[in-house]
């Protein structure tokens, strides 16, 4: 894994070593992905520099260094990333170049980097990656056709951004992180304010937006082909897609599994290991991520048996656990881990902990985020890097297999509610508000004892109150929205503007409703799969594990697997109040259900908490009403009422406040004023 910068510059004023002297600038920020090594490699022509840090997992040696240039000298490749499937990929090339008659290649050592670089020398970029299993940002310069080509990974774990200077003749500028492109020379900094207003609704901003004017983020599984012709004219072709979401949506669905559950669930299984096996290849230490739920415990348990066959020794473990019970899930990893015989550590998180973590967490992120959790993600990886350079996680496990409560319980909520009135809703929802969450959480642990198992959730205050918020609802998209909105209403904060375009409302791009109409449970899930995923979860883990040089890897992604899990059935994915019925099937082969049965509680923080103690004093400096308006970002009224709320006691607005004060944090990290 690493970190990669670059400029293209149109003007052909600036000289090799002044190219490669900004490459080296960007690069600088992002140090912490690639602790181990950095290059730079500027074009002798002109026009072109790279700049990489390089955190080694494969080849160690200097062989694996990069930028490289392919070995018929035309390519140069920087890239962010693993490939899995990097020995059948090489046998790939060899036959190919065999067949056609061409003299073999001579291997420069074992890198998974050289071996991309010479399948995208030749079979191009977009056909090259379509036979790669991996993650990655990359770029690849034609040094004979002077191109730069840009692309990313299927579902998005890996992160680009680029900007489009037209001053001077025009620039490019691309990065993997955001403060890599602040770092060039003369880059202006200006916030985009639809982009603000699309932040306070998602707590963070999908691609293609950037928090920034003028910068963009690569879509994942999208490729950007970049001439000097188009930078001088300022103006970019689109990025074009070499792999579709939808489309893999609208295969499964349109063909699904038509074996028994068993049979299925025997079929992912295989496709599991198999991605577990590629994933578990390293030439550093290697452990695995464990909460204890239903994702984790089946990626460590995997691993555990493929150990075994490959006579290595126990799989490392690690998880965090906090001295807050409620949000403690410590005793469930360690059982689990104590079942699987995995060598496991937990370190314990104090309020102290934490809090002195918060002040950084925008330097960590490099952008607005307000994923609350962002911290403990940050804590355990700081915790698995002292033991551990790679760690295989269970991230995609929701988004695919349907583990969230909006994938199984909204779907038949919505179907009843629409049939209700609009007012009737509202008046529900009016009542479900007037009482505060701590006293809905207090009737519900009184009555738990008569509920049924699936009705006993955590915390289930805030959910009824989320809840609320989505009852008046009329179609379907808004009810969605309703869910993951932080701010109901962005334009109160941020007037004047139109919320830059999400995949919400983006439906030409939707997967074919007959297969997957509105409100269904693979609509939500399409929906999740599509923002969700690369924008909120996938971000938060590059940033969180690469900021201590600790490379994640989530065997889910495997686009093999990702495809094969839209053609589980609807009974494999959620029924009967319950999700991930496939994954629970496998997983029950390898763990006694009471390991691992029990509601989900996600990565929690007591943020609410925080902000009427510990944070307090903070965060009321950072949403002072008088810096508000001074900024000219936030309108303060609605944020001053929210703060006041919290305060009273009555209503939680974490969710609301936390995205205003990241990005007021972040205001303050990156050095924007007003």
């Amino acid at each position: 894994m690493c970190g990669i910068s670059g400029i293209l510059d149109a003007s052909g004023a600036r000289t090799p070593a002044e190219l490669a002297g900004v490459a080296a600038r960007m690069a600088e920020p992002q140090v912490h992905r690639g602790p181990d090594d950095h290059g730079l490699w500027a074009d002798p022509a002109g026009h072109l520099a790279f700049g990489h840090r390089r955190l080694a997992i494969l080849d160690l040696s200097p062989q694996g260094r990069q930028p490289m240039v392919s070995h018929c000298g035309r390519f140069v490749l920087c890239y962010n990333g693993e490939v899995y499937n990097h020995a059948d990929l090489r046998a790939q090339i060899e036959a190919a170049r065999a067949y056609s008659g061409r003299a073999p290649i001579a291997w420069r050592g074992h890198s998974d980097s050289e071996i991309l670089l010479e399948a995208l020398a030749l079979w191009g970029a977009a056909e090259g990656l379509k036979r790669v299993v991996g993650m990655f940002a990359l770029a690849l310069w034609d040094k004979r056709e002077r191109t730069l080509t840009l692309a990313r990974d299927r579902l998005g774990e890996k992160p680009l951004h680029y900007a489009l200077d037209p001053s001077a003749g025009g620039r490019l500028l691309f990065a993997s992180e955001l403060p890599g492109l602040q770092a060039a020379p003369g880059f202006p900094a200006r916030v985009d304010r639809a982009a603000l207003a699309l932040y306070l609704r998602l707590s963070c901003v999908p691609a293609p937006h950037s928090i920034l004017q003028g910068v963009r983020k690569l879509p994942a599984a999208h490729l950007l082909c970049v001439r000097l012709a188009d930078v001088s004219g300022g103006d970019l072709p689109a990025p074009k897609p070499w792999w579709s979401l939808a489309a893999a949506v609208e295969t499964g669905l349109a063909r699904p599994f038509a074996g028994t559950g068993a049979e299925a669930q025997d079929a992912l299984l295989a496709l599991l290991r198999q991605s577990v096996r590629g994933q578990m290849v390293a030439d550093v230490p290697l452990g695995a991520l464990l909460s204890g739920g239903i994702d984790s415990s089946l990626i460590a348990a995997l691993m555990v048996e493929q150990a075994a066959l490959g006579g290595a020794g126990r799989v490392r473990t690690f998880t965090i656990g906090y001295s807050d019970a409620a949000y403690d899930e410590s005793a469930q990893a360690e059982a689990v881990a104590r079942h699987l015989g995995c060598e496991h550590t937990t370190l314990v998180a104090g309020p102290q902990d934490a809090l002195a973590l918060v002040p950084r967490l925008m330097q960590i992120a490099g952008e607005p985020f307000a994923d609350a959790s962002l911290l403990p993600t940050r804590l355990v990886a700081e915790l698995t890097r002292r033991h551990v350079t790679v760690c295989l996680s269970g991230d995609g496990g929701d988004e695919l297999f349907a583990g969230y409560n909006r994938h199984v319980h909204a779907p038949r909520l919505w179907a009843r509610l629409a049939g209700l009135p609009v007012g009737l809703r509202g008046a529900a929802a009016g009542l479900m508000l007037a009482v505060p969450p701590s006293a809905w959480d207090k009737a519900f642990a009184v009555l738990a004892p008569l509920l049924p198992a699936l009705a006993r959730q955590r915390l289930p205050g805030e959910k009824l109150h989320k809840l609320a918020q989505a009852l008046p609802a009329r179609v379907a998209p808004a009810f969605y929205a309703a869910l993951v909105s932080a701010w109901p209403d962005p334009g109160l904060l941020v007037p004047g503007v139109s919320e830059a375009l999400w995949a919400l409302r983006q439906p030409a791009s939707w997967p074919a409703a007959h297969l997957c109409p509105q409100g269904s449970t693979a609509w939500m899930q399409y929906l999740d799969a599509a923002w969700y995923l690369p924008a909120d979860i996938l971000t938060k883990v590059d940033r969180a594990t690469m900021s201590v040089g600790l490379e994640s890897r989530a065997p889910y992604l495997d686009h093999r697997v990702a495809e094969f899990a839209w053609s589980l059935p609807l009974p494999l994915r959620a029924q009967a109040g319950r999700g991930k019925l496939a994954l629970r099937g496998l997983l029950s082969r390898y763990l006694p259900p009471e390991l691992w049965e029990r509601p989900k509680m996600g990565f929690g923080v007591p943020i609410a908490t925080w902000l009427r103690g510990e944070l307090k004093d903070w965060a009321a400096g950072l949403i002072d009403p008088a810096r508000l308006r001074r900024e000219g970002h936030l309108e303060p009224a609605p944020v001053t009422q929210a703060w006041a709320e919290h305060q009273s006691g009555r209503f939680n607005r974490q969710y609301r406040l936390w995205p205003v004060l990241m990005f007021q944090s972040w205001l303050e990290t990156a050095g924007i004023s007003g």
